[in-house]
């Protein structure tokens, strides 16, 4: 079973979302994704100062089994990146939802928020329908 904090948004691509102060979100993959990719060896992310739109490509997660682009779940530009996962891609595997986390996005106020954002509840009934 995967974790699933109550205090993150989540995505039908398997993204998680948690709002910091002054209009930043942070985001990575869930667990569940973590799990079905296996273990992590590379991870690809943007350049600082990238202008995101949501549902676009913004980085890539390489397993030993295959390589997936992640979406940004959000339109803005990119202000932080995790640099440790450069050198060290399995932490994701180990903190899915803490250190593993991707990359900090200042929103772009003109695009507003993302409609089709999940409660870990709406997420936890799509990861049980998904597979039928």
């Amino acid at each position: 079973m995967s974790k699933i904090p109550t205090d993150l948004n989540y995505t039908r691509a398997h993204e998680w979302l948690r709002t910091l102060a002054h209009g930043i979100v942070e985001f990575g993959i869930t667990d569940h994704a973590q799990h079905a990719l296996g273990d992590l060896v590379f991870i690809e992310l943007p350049e600082v100062g990238r202008k995101l739109e949501a549902g676009g490509a913004c980085a890539v997660v390489e397993s030993v089994k295959s390589a997936s682009d992640v979406y940004s779940p959000i339109s803005g530009e990119v202000v932080e990146c995790n640099g440790a996962l450069l050198d060290a891609p399995e932490t994701v595997n180990q903190d899915a939802y803490g250190a593993g986390w991707l990359m900090r996005v200042r929103l772009d106020p003109r695009a507003g928020a993302p409609a089709d954002l999940m409660s870990a509840a709406d997420y936890e009934k799509f990861l049980e329908t998904e597979g039928e």
